[in-house]
């Protein structure tokens, strides 16, 4: 009977133990929740915003502000991005980052509708949502800095401004310069139409825009004179695509034509051709990249023109850890889904007019996908890559969309200005303070995902910038110039 007793004694013991320890957790998802609206505020100023990659000044400041608001020490101007910065609270190990990103799109539009409105005052527009991405994630930091203050826990919650991720692949930078090197393990998320936390991959990518410079003359009166720069764009386009019979399979090519002349009858001395192209393994990136540029020289060569290219990015594809992962699915799974309210119901249901299929049910959005391991490297392509590489790294998709909603659509900017897209985000906050919670009071968990990292990379590997040693192209998103 003595030792019933003295079991039930320690089992009530180990229960009122377990309460008080899990209460600061609950401390911090109610924290979070009150100030929902508060950081919905600040993700619909920066869709307001809509400043696109290296020109995010208004939104990088935005966020800037939160973070010395709530008490972090915040460096600007990091890694020779104007709109790059680091915001830090603590000391010591672990240190354990959250990423935050907040570029638009260029050359999409959208106003808060679920039927297709362009506003004609905006060029860009949150497309990928990084609106929420960028206020999420430091709605999660500021949520963990009062988590350890609270509970006197020793470590660091860093929070990483990145910017120009559409392209200009703001953190390769901050990789290569060295900003990340003492960080223990490292999330992030991403706006989408589901919830998932499974490892995925994603495609290593390089571009460059590539600007043909040849001879003006009347087009009618004297075209002999003329050697067409627009020529060489097109001949060189004309062989990229005959090329893409012979490149493996997983290969992405993209271009877009950014310069082409301005008159039919003034032969154009100056074009530009933007290009990307994308694989699975950065090694098979480089050599079919070399190969484009040898179209682009044999196409100056056949037009008698001159040709040169700048590089503007070159990312890694993403490497999984599984370990990371886990954690992050089980809080996932912990925080749940998006619940639509009748008139988001609404909203929803006539958005989803404008598909070409419906491919998930609007419940989808409050499910929380299984989690899953694949071996397919995706089809985009994200700076997260090179992150992945140096740092344990793991991260999740929300459901800020409308299930069947494609990124980079103005659709995804419709559900990203309203309530659907602010309650995703809240789901995400939740989910990396959580997880960064754990990474603070689990050891073994970082050292199990830097093992997972180390295995993975191999004993050889040394990280190594696909843009080599070019600095940041800040005037990227700026019109072609000659």
């Amino acid at each position: 009977m003595m030792r019933r007793t003295s079991f039930s004694l320690l089992t009530l013991v180990a229960v009122l133990a377990a309460t008080v320890a899990a209460q600061p957790e609950e401390d911090v998802l109610l924290g979070i929740d009150a100030r929902a609206d508060h950081y919905a505020d600040i993700a619909q100023q920066i869709w307001d915003y809509a400043e696109v990659g290296y020109l995010e000044s208004k939104s990088s400041e935005l966020l800037q502000s939160t973070l010395r608001d709530a008490g972090f020490s915040v460096k600007a101007g990091v890694a020779g991005m104007p709109t790059a910065f680091v915001g830090s609270y603590g000391s010591g190990p672990p240190v354990i980052g959250i990423m935050a990103e907040f570029d638009a799109l260029p050359g999409i539009s959208q106003d808060r509708s679920p039927s297709r409105v362009i506003l004609e005052s905006k060029s860009a527009g949150h497309a990928c949502g990084h609106h929420l991405f960028g206020t999420g994630s430091i709605a999660a930091a500021i949520a963990v800095k009062e988590w350890l203050g609270r509970t006197g826990t020793t470590g660091t919650i860093r929070l990483y401004g990145t910017p120009a991720e559409e392209g200009g692949g703001g953190k390769v930078y901050m990789v290569r310069d060295g900003v990340l090197d003492d960080v223990d393990a490292m999330l992030h998320w991403h706006p989408s139409d589901r919830n998932s936390a499974s490892p995925g991959g994603s495609l290593a990518n390089k571009s460059a825009k590539f600007r043909f410079y040849g001879q003006s003359a009347h087009a009618a009166g004297a075209p002999e004179r003329g050697r067409s720069a627009l020529d060489g764009v097109e001949a060189m386009n004309a062989m990229v695509n005959m090329l893409r019979e012979h490149v493996p399979q997983e290969t992405r090519i993209h271009y877009v034509i950014t310069a082409g002349g301005a008159a039919p009858n003034v032969v154009p001395d100056f074009a530009e051709v933007y290009y990307y192209v994308r694989n699975p393994e950065p090694s098979n990136v480089m050599s079919i990249f070399d190969r484009v540029v040898k179209a682009a020289e044999g196409a100056a060569l056949g037009t008698e023109t001159q040709m040169d290219f700048e590089v503007i990015h070159g990312i890694y594809a993403l490497l999984p850890n599984q370990t990371l992962a886990r954690t992050m699915h089980e809080n996932l799974t912990r925080v749940g889904g998006v619940d639509y309210e009748q008139e988001e119901r609404r909203f929803a249901e006539t958005l989803r007019m404008s598909f070409p299929a419906t491919v998930a049910p609007l419940s989808s959005a409050a499910e929380i996908q299984d989690f899953s391991v694949t071996k397919s490297g995706g089809s985009s392509s994200t700076d997260v890559g090179d992150v992945s590489w140096v740092i344990p790294t793991a991260g999740l998709r929300v459901a800020t969309w409308v299930p069947g909603t494609s990124a980079h659509s103005w659709q995804a900017i419709a559900a990203g200005g309203i309530s659907i897209g602010n309650k995703g985000m809240i789901n995400a906050t939740k989910t990396l303070a959580l997880t960064a919670i754990d990474l603070f009071e689990d050891p073994a968990i970082v050292a199990n995902a830097k093992q997972e990292r180390a295995d993975r990379v191999g004993t050889d590997f040394v990280y190594q910038s696909l843009v080599g040693d070019r600095a940041p192209p800040l005037d990227y998103r700026q019109p072609a110039q000659q």
